[in-house]
């Protein structure tokens, strides 16, 4: 044992591996049932390699946890996954989750990485960025091969510097007025979340089509037609400014109604993406200067919180959620 790993963990770098734990362990039970039902080989050889980094990387927190005797978490098992059934999506949605796994990861690494004060606890958190970083490269590079992933907009450079002049750049709510068109991160994030909410739909799809619950699977289909509202609403918003949103819609559930994965680990991964949604609209929120964009991504917020409280009161219902690492109840304590 190195010298900084004899040093006690903070109560902020034991809740981050906590979450990085369990995150893993959701991610790798995706993938270790997904590549053995990939058949396009390249695609498969990408989920057989990630598959083992995350445990690398899971294995790094096991031995920080086990010089500090914490408890390992439970996160999921080979009982959560089949691997003997249909696969439940296609060769292309596999690596379309992968994808967007690593654009998860970068943001939650990074955000750990910063609250993170020993050098054996940072060092987890840059490895996973880099491993994030190497798959999302792999993965858009595979996707973008096939053809089937929609880029953002492009357009006309700019031929010089611009200043906002006056105060209607922020405007956006009189019906009466001309709406100024998006600017560039205004689309990036629209953009952003149109993609994220098609992957989303076909998530959901697959999930709901083999939920054994009967009230999971209707928050499955609940995820489904919020994601459908969402990708309606903002590519309206593209369209008013004459910008095409993202129309590709290749990486899909199949039609198998067998059990690949069960209850618990479908609603962690649907807990998982929503919260990190919340996240990424609420920061695109911050990035838009036209105040109607604020208002509708406000209700896009509102809906997907919501959302994610119905799923986390089924998961505590069915006692999957793990509890995290508590601070002391010094009061309870004292009596």
């Amino acid at each position: 044992m190195t010298t900084e790993g004899k040093i006690q963990l903070t109560s902020t770098e034991l809740g981050t591996l906590w979450m990085e734990y369990n995150s893993l362990s959701g991610r790798i039970g995706f993938y270790d049932c997904s590549k053995d039902k990939t058949i396009e080989k390249e695609a498969q050889n990408l989920l057989i390699t990630v598959t083992t980094e995350m445990r690398n990387i899971q294995n790094e927190i096991v031995n920080i946890f086990n010089n500090q005797n914490v408890v390992i978490p439970i996160g999921f098992v080979q009982q959560d996954i089949v691997k003997e059934t249909p696969p439940l999506f296609d060769d292309l949605f596999h690596i379309m989750f992968l994808r967007q796994m690593s654009k998860l990861a970068f943001a939650h690494n990074a955000i750990f990485l910063a609250m993170s004060y020993s050098k054996e606890v940072q060092d987890v958190f840059k490895h996973h960025i880099e491993v994030a970083e190497r798959y999302y490269v792999m993965s858009t590079s595979y996707l973008s091969e096939k053809g089937v992933l929609a880029k953002p907009p492009y357009v006309t450079m700019p031929k010089q510097v611009e200043f906002v002049e006056n105060k209607k750049y922020m405007s956006g709510y009189n019906l009466f007025s001309e709406k100024r068109s998006l600017n560039t991160l205004e689309v990036g994030f629209l953009n952003e979340a149109i993609e994220d909410n098609i992957f989303g739909m076909q998530l959901m799809t697959g999930f709901a089509q083999t939920a054994k619950d009967s009230e999971v699977k209707k928050c499955f289909i609940e995820g489904k037609e919020l994601s459908k509202k969402i990708i309606s609403k903002l590519s309206d918003v593209l369209l008013q400014s004459d910008i095409q949103p993202p129309s590709t819609w290749a990486g899909r559930a199949t039609d198998s109604t067998e059990i690949s994965f069960s209850d618990k680990l479908m609603m962690f991964i649907t807990n998982l993406i929503t919260n990190s949604a919340l996240g990424l609209n609420s920061l695109g929120s911050s990035f838009s200067l036209r105040s109607d964009l604020h208002s509708k991504l406000a209700v896009i917020v509102k809906d997907t919180f919501d959302y994610s409280k119905k799923g986390g009161k089924i998961m505590i219902e069915h006692k999957w959620m793990e509890e995290p690492p508590q601070m002391e109840d010094r009061n309870k304590l004292v009596k």
